[in-house]
């Protein structure tokens, strides 16, 4: 008799079994590119920083021209472990260091040419600025990534074969000898006057096939697999279009990234607004400098950007789905300036204070429709604080509304949105609703929203919110809905 109620139980098990997988809703098929896992961990890391340091410090220069004196870098009180601390502190998530610019200096002992930290008085000649700042970032959990111009204004050879095989050559030894990269960033700055091992004379390369980018990039992927590469046209992420710290309202993480190259003219307006149809994910990285220029000048110490000022460059970039590179340059005693802490600080407290309690977490959420009925997809997924869960709609559908009762009436400022993208970009365009008076009123709208977007509206004091998608792609995916 065990034996039989035993076999029942078993079968009973499995025809639950069968019935549970016959009645659970498929999620929504990917849509379009979508991003890999480095770019995913980019998307999340949100803010990084530029460090432009090298022996333009010295001379007062943007772009040296090749032929400075390495006895001019001597950073009397260089602190790599007060850069990163400082960063880490304000929210930043990584590190870019120029390692070489367009003067050929290198802030490394290299093995393949005498115009390097190595022949400076810093730390005698035995100081190595790469190390420190890689070793810094590990110590406070910051991630690592290095700019190496491809144009050196410095080396005799330039324009000929054997200046690209240089450039590997130095390319190997910092992806060889100094730890994990995150981000290989190049620039379309390539070619023209320079002091060339004293010929001084213009020089011009073709761009588009001189470096041979395909080989260049296949060889450091071979050595650190996890590396994005970063350039005007990608492959992995694209330049915004411009320096001032801003991407546009509409922006789309796709683009066909086989019509661009580094410094190919006019593709600014594509660059800041990505491809709706685009054939691959290379989002917008949008950089700029805490200052008028890149490299530390003491004449713009009352002109660094002010705490409000790069509040708004985050609301234009990671509010709009892109992650912002701010550029902080270090000055002649290889700190960062005080007045350059300070912003930061002041930066970090508004983030801080603007974005710190989400109203919206926990609330009740409802939605116009749910795909399948299904509790996977349902709208208490956008406010239940997991980046991993979602609404959807049925696939048909690419018109929906989602409403947050926040139960009590709230003051709202800010209304954040999170596609999930790693089932693609869908939305085209949206517009956001206030309960008020009895009445719905429109009290912001917008066009693309993907990893993030967020709007900042009039405040109004409100109970209800409701989201509609006006149009998308296909069915909407929405993992997180916020309100601040």
């Amino acid at each position: 008799m065990k034996k039989i109620i035993r076999y029942s139980f078993s079968i009973l098990l499995v025809a639950l079994a069968i019935s549970s997988c016959q009645t659970k809703v498929p999620a929504p098929a990917a849509i379009g590119p979508v991003p890999d896992a480095r770019q995913m961990a980019w998307h999340e890391m949100e803010m990084n920083a530029f460090i432009h340091f090298t022996i333009n410090t010295y001379t007062d220069k943007e772009w040296g021209f090749g032929d400075e004196s390495p006895a001019l870098f001597n950073p009397t009180n260089f602190d790599a472990e007060q850069w990163v601390s400082v960063l880490k502190d304000a929210g930043f998530k990584g590190v870019i260091l120029t390692c070489k610019h367009h003067d050929g200096f290198c802030l490394w002992p290299s093995e393949y040419t005498d115009h390097d930290i190595a022949e400076s008085p810093f730390e005698d000649g035995k100081g190595d600025i790469v190390k420190a700042v890689s070793d810094a970032c590990h110590k406070f959990g910051l991630k690592f990534g290095v700019y190496m111009s491809p144009w050196d204004r410095n080396r005799a050879d330039y324009g000929e074969a054997s200046y690209v095989e240089y450039y590997r050559n130095q390319l190997k030894e910092l992806f060889n000898n100094y730890g994990p990269v995150f981000e290989m960033w190049f620039d379309g700055a390539n070619g023209g006057d320079g002091y060339y091992g004293g010929a001084n004379e213009m020089r011009k390369i073709e761009r588009q096939t001189y470096y041979d980018w395909p080989t260049t990039l296949k060889m450091v992927h071979e050595i650190q697999p996890e590396v994005l590469f970063f350039s005007d046209g990608g492959p992995d992420l694209r330049w915004v279009g411009n320096e001032q710290g801003h991407v546009n309202a509409t922006n789309w993480n796709t683009i066909t990234t086989d019509t661009l190259y580094a410094g190919k003219s006019g593709i600014e307006d594509l660059l800041g607004t990505g491809s709706i149809d685009g054939k691959e994910w290379c989002p917008a990285e949008v950089n700029t400098s805490i200052r008028p220029g890149w490299f530390y000048h003491q004449s713009e110490d009352d002109k660094v950007k002010s705490p409000e000022v790069l509040f708004k460059l985050y609301m234009e970039s990671v509010g709009r789905g892109s992650t912002m590179l701010l550029n902080i340059p270090p000055d002649r005693r290889g700190l960062f300036h005080e007045n350059d802490v300070a912003s930061l600080q002041g930066f970090h407290k508004l983030i801080e204070e603007r974005f710190g309690n989400d109203l919206a977490k926990g609330a009740s959420a409802t939605a116009s429709e749910t795909r399948g009925d299904a509790a996977e997809y349902a709208a208490a997924n956008l406010v239940d604080g997991n980046k991993n869960t979602y609404w959807a709609t049925n696939d048909a559908t690419t018109a929906a509304s989602l409403e947050i009762d926040l139960g009590d009436a709230k003051e709202i400022h800010f209304v954040q949105l999170e596609e999930y993208i790693q089932l693609g970009q869908r939305v085209k365009t949206f517009k956001v609703e206030a309960f008020e008076n009895g009445q719905w009123k429109e009290i912001a709208n917008g066009t693309t929203i993907g990893y993030r977007r967020i709007l900042q509206v009039d405040p109004i004091t409100t109970s209800k919110v409701k989201i509609t998608i006006e149009d998308s792609k296909a069915c909407p995916v929405v993992s997180t809905v916020s309100l601040f």
